[in-house]
């Protein structure tokens, strides 16, 4: 089994930056497809962006494009997301997932992580 685990969300103002960490331990060969979810009170679970092993499939939500960047780090099992420019929609706890295959759909990816906070101010 895989085990993950996100850090680095917090409080910011609109238009400031934050980089969420997720570090996969255990089993790490179901670890093809690492991507971040999020899901803000009252709502589903929205898709934000996917990684593939190689980093050379990547895909974002409309709502991230050209303010979130999503990275992987293979020798340390974690992958990234840098959020700039953040907006207080982009309120929500932010999930870590993985799975075999690249998807943006959650009932896709078999492993989560606990979830990290993330609060914009406006």
């Amino acid at each position: 089994q895989v085990q993950l685990v996100e850090s680095g969300g917090g409080l910011v103002q609109a238009g400031g930056s934050l980089r969420l960490s997720c570090a996969a331990s255990g089993r790490t060969f179901g670890t093809y497809a690492m991507g971040w979810f999020r899901q803000a009170p009252g709502k589903e679970r929205e898709f934000v962006a996917v990684i593939n092993w190689t980093g050379g499939i990547i895909q974002y939500a409309d709502s991230a494009k050209g303010r979130f960047t999503i990275s992987r780090d293979n020798a340390k099992n974690t992958i990234y997301l840098q959020m700039n420019s953040l907006k207080p929609e982009d309120t929500a706890v932010y999930y870590c997932a993985s799975g075999p295959l690249v998807r943006t759909f959650a009932k896709d990816f078999g492993s989560w992580g606990q979830g990290t906070q993330v609060t914009v101010s406006s």
